[in-house]
């Protein structure tokens, strides 16, 4: 019985970042074996144990074989006699199929040091194929590692375009697709993931509604970068620059999505484009079963950004309007993520990226100055129910006019 580091520790420690997880592999034990040392299983599906003292993670050595379509199509044998390098040849990227004993020796039988020099993301073998999840897998290290100078080497991309077209993505769950999406989304490069997503033709197959905003032209004058889907991307990627949440960075990807469905002949002009978009939005929310606040973020955002932008110019009627739809006085943060996804919108386009935005001030404080107005007088006035409730609502506008006229 001998244990390894695997995976992504041995990885990150030799480009020289920090560790986050740290992944081990038993190799000579079997499970009766990790039984009787105290160890504790996890689950049915695979061979993994927790130690008895510290809780950490340990799974035995294991090959694999395709028995079905999709993620979950694969049937796992574990054994003593599973070698460490099988083990390790089941996995998606040369990089993360390394290991290091204990003696700090680097087990790297498929090449994962020499592609860590060349900042190669590869397949470890045309095994790869078999798993669709590897598609959004890789272009999320891509996405994470951009800023080291990685790229997708070109035999690993057409494999990728092999699995896009073979209909394994759609074999996929909601669930295990958001997690990549998600977690692809928080990397310090999003932009990258959409981008490798769209080079082998996943982006068209996950996320049709993204894929038909490139080519899309916009009016140059508003939007110097003219191409809607390299506007988005450049939304994304503010919104990394920025630190921005999920929610948000969620609603700056899908904010334009409208824009796809504007018929060639009105170009570069999208009239309407934010009321076609709610329905397209709504749609992919739904298919990836996203978290509730990320859904309700990315509607707002797709109906009421070009209200964010024109907020010195709304009536204080509309404004009202605006702040109501958001329920600021009980929901701060989300309005507050709206105005930042506005923000990013404004700056994801070519040469606007340090330009002002005065329109997230303006909004703040309208927020601000709504939010300030007292219930308990209008209510000492003998004002309930219903009447109470169009009383705050004229009492807010007059606070709305006072505050457009004082900025």
């Amino acid at each position: 019985m001998k244990i390894y580091e695997v995976g992504g520790a041995v990885r990150d420690r030799l480009l020289g970042i920090p560790v986050t997880d740290i992944d081990r592999v038993v190799v000579g034990a079997s499970a009766e074996r990790m039984l009787a040392d105290g160890y504790r299983p996890v689950g049915s599906d695979f061979p993994v144990f927790l130690h008895p003292q510290t809780g950490e993670e340990y799974a035995l050595a294991r090959t694999e074989r395709k028995s079905g379509r999709g993620y979950g199509g694969f049937v796992f044998h574990a054994s003593p006699d599973v070698t460490l390098e099988q083990d390790l040849s089941r996995r998606d990227l040369t990089i993360n199929a390394m290991a290091e004993d204990d003696d700090g020796r680097i087990i790297d039988p498929y090449g994962g040091q020499q592609d860590l020099r060349d900042r190669l993301l590869k397949h470890v073998s045309p095994a790869f194929i078999e798993d669709p999840l590897r598609v959004l897998r890789v272009a999320r290290f891509a996405a994470r590692y951009a800023g080291l100078g990685f790229r997708v080497a070109e035999p690993t991309l057409q494999l990728m375009r092999q699995l896009s077209e073979s209909g394994e993505l759609q074999a996929l769950t909601a669930e295990r697709s958001w997690k990549e999406i998600s977690r692809a989304l928080m990397e310090a490069h999003p932009h990258v993931f959409i981008q490798v997503l769209r080079d082998c033709g996943a982006l068209e197959q996950l996320l049709p509604e993204v894929d038909a905003l490139f080519g899309v032209p916009q009016p140059p004058a508003h939007h110097p970068e003219i191409d809607t889907g390299v506007h988005t991307l450049s939304v994304l990627e503010q919104a990394a620059r920025h630190d921005q949440p999920l929610a948000v960075r969620w609603a700056c990807l899908l904010h334009d999505l409208g824009k796809g469905t504007t018929r060639p002949s009105e170009w570069p002009r999208h009239i309407a484009h934010e009321q076609r978009g709610v329905k397209l939005i709504k749609a992919v929310n739904e298919r990836f079963k996203v978290p509730r606040d990320c859904q309700e973020l990315a509607v707002l955002v797709g109906e009421y950004h070009t209200h964010g932008h024109r907020a010195l110019e709304l009536k204080p009627s509309t404004l009202l309007e605006l702040l109501q739809n958001f329920d600021v006085y009980r929901r701060p943060q989300r309005f507050e993520d709206f105005i930042m996804a506005c923000e990013m919108d404004a700056r994801g386009r070519l040469g606007f990226e340090a330009r002002e935005y005065p329109q997230a001030d303006y909004l703040r404080g309208a927020a601000a100055a709504a939010r300030g107005v007292a219930v308990q007088p209008l209510v000492a006035q003998g004002f309930k129910g219903q009447a109470l409730g169009e009383a705050l609502k004229r009492a807010r506008l007059e606070v709305l006019k006072e505050y457009k006229a004082e900025v």
